[in-house]
Order: C-alpha cells, then sequence, then structure tokens
C-alpha cells in the first residue's frame, strides 16, 4: 500500500512539473506573438499613408489567427493591443475583436472575428465581413457574419429571455468626414452557434431621428466630433444616449444634428428593447468610445499567465 501511495505521489508530481513547463511556454509564446503584432496594430489606426494602414491591416490579421491557434488562447487578453477592440462577453462564452481601417476621412472599413470559448482549447474563430459599404439599408435585415454591418465594439450587454441569451453590442463607426455612428446590434447564435445579428428587438415610435421601422438595427449618427453618448448605464439599468437636434433645422441631415442636453433610452421588456423618451441624467464615465479590452469572468486569464479583471 505504502508503494502505490509512494507511486501515485510521484505521478501527481511529475504531471505537474510537467504542466508547469508547458503552460509558460505558452503563455511566452503568446506574448511574443503579442509584442511583434503591437507596432501593426498601431500602424492600422496611425500610418499617415493607406498604403502603411492597409498593409498593417493584413499583417496584423494573419498574425492575429497565428496567435489564436495557440491552444487556451481564449483565455488571453491581449492587453497591449490598445487599438483593437477585444470584448468579453458577460458569461464568457466568446469574445469578440473589432477595428476599423481608414482608407481616408470619407471611408472607413470595419473588421472583425468572434472566438469561442472551447474545453480544449482548441481555436473556434468566425470571421466577420463588413458589408456597409455595399448595402443602402444598414437597418434592414438579420444578417450573417458574411453580411455584417460594421463597427467598432465598446460594449456588450447580456440579457435573457424565454430560456435564450440575447447579447447586445454597442459600437462606432468613424463613417464619413461629416457625421459619425454609433450602433445597437443584438447578436444571438442559432443551432449550429453561428452568428445572427439584429432581429425586431428595438420598440420605439417613428420619429425623424431615428432609423424608420422596421428596424432590425439601431443607429445613432450625429456630427463629427460632437460625442453624443450612447451606453449602458449601470445605475439606470437601461441602454442612454443623448437626445439630438438639428444645428440648421434640418434633422434629415444627420451631420447637422448635436446632442441637447437631455437624455432618452431603452429598457428591456419581454426580449426587446423599449424606447424610454425622457431619463434622468446619464452617468457622464458612460460616454466611452474608445476600445475596452475585457477579461473573461472570473478573472482567470491565462493558466499559469496574466491575470486580468473579471467583468463580475
Amino acid at each position: 500500500m505504502k508503494q502505490v501511495i509512494v507511486f501515485l505521489f510521484s505521478f501527481c508530481l511529475l504531471y505537474a512539473v510537467n504542466a508547469q513547463q508547458k503552460i509558460p511556454a505558452s503563455v511566452q509564446l503568446l506574448t511574443q506573438l503579442e509584442e511583434n503584432m503591437r507596432n501593426y496594430a498601431n500602424d492600422i489606426v496611425n500610418g499617415e499613408e493607406v498604403g502603411d494602414r492597409t498593409t498593417a491591416d493584413s499583417i496584423f490579421t494573419k498574425a492575429l489567427v497565428q496567435a489564436l491557434k495557440v491552444p487556451y488562447s481564449f483565455s488571453y487578453p491581449f492587453d497591449s493591443l490598445q487599438t483593437i477592440s477585444h470584448l468579453y462577453a458577460p458569461d464568457s462564452s466568446f469574445r469578440i475583436f473589432t477595428w476599423q481601417v481608414m482608407k481616408d476621412f470619407s471611408y472607413y472599413r470595419q473588421k472583425g472575428a468572434i472566438q469561442f470559448r472551447t474545453a480544449d482549447g482548441s481555436l473556434k474563430l468566425i470571421p466577420l465581413y463588413d458589408n456597409s459599404p455595399f448595402t443602402e439599408n444598414p437597418v434592414d435585415s438579420v444578417r450573417t457574419n458574411e453580411q455584417w454591418i460594421g463597427a467598432v465594439y465598446y460594449n456588450i450587454i447580456q440579457k435573457t429571455y424565454n430560456n435564450k441569451n440575447y447579447y447586445t453590442l454597442i459600437g462606432y463607426d468613424e463613417n464619413d468626414a461629416r457625421s459619425t455612428k454609433k450602433w445597437l446590434e443584438v447578436l444571438t447564435f442559432d443551432e449550429r452557434n453561428r452568428p445572427l445579428f439584429g432581429g425586431r428587438y428595438f420598440s420605439y415610435a417613428n420619429d425623424a431621428l431615428k432609423p424608420a421601422q422596421p428596424a432590425y438595427r439601431f443607429c445613432f449618427e450625429f456630427k463629427k466630433q460632437a460625442n453624443a453618448r450612447l451606453n449602458f448605464d449601470e445605475e439606470l439599468g437601461m441602454i442612454t444616449f443623448a437626445h439630438l437636434t438639428s444645428e440648421t433645422g434640418e434633422p434629415e441631415n444627420r451631420y447637422t444634428l448635436v446632442p441637447l442636453g437631455s437624455y432618452e433610452g431603452f429598457r428591456w421588456l419581454n426580449g426587446k428593447w423599449v424606447h424610454v423618451p425622457v431619463v434622468k441624467e446619464a452617468d457622464p464615465r458612460n460616454n466611452i468610445n474608445p476600445p475596452q479590452p475585457g477579461a473573461p469572468r472570473g478573472g482567470t486569464v491565462f493558466p499559469g499567465g496574466k491575470k486580468g479583471k473579471g467583468t463580475n
């Protein structure tokens, strides 16, 4: 019996030593890959010429895919990639990477991918293809990853209804030289776990400042640099956004819209975001545009590696 105990102890010790040797190697590899990607991620946004930005985007995209192929990469935070939004779902079932490439001040294109958590640490990745330049009505339908309306996401709100999860993505699109767009996009997954973007999840009366119903996603467009708020307010438990007014009395021209100083919003009721015409002043801390890197729920970032702040 004593020999059995000694054998089991030796086996467990050997397994633990081997595990400790393997895990830091993976962390070290991901850290090195992240370091190699950092300059390209920065050049996607800050490159002086369009050729510099598109080249950086191409190299970064390939490098990111290679990094994500490292086992258990889902839990690696990529914190130094400050120009790339990478957000975990509140339940840590997936994370979404998004970024944008500027051709010039009148044309922006968004890029993205969804990475799923897998039990064996293998990569399950779905690319997102920005279809917005090729559609006349971006709020018209439910869309797949191949017809995605591009945005750089800065928040994810998870809700449930009838035992189904709904993930509301909040993001921005620099759009063009005169206006900026912010988007509310409800993401769900079908029976094969394929992403579906949009649906009849927004209940509001038509007016000149909102997308005409039926709207399968909510677009909030305003004058460039007007900095109009759209985000989830934790204190109020609802999405809040600025009332807009036209500087020139032309609300049909979205590039003339600026914040009025008051707020309206959406509250989740029976599986929909229902419009609330007037809300109290929203928390100014929720006026967030830059990508906000996240971490998996529970705080564990990578076995034996970095640890990040959890989302609970």
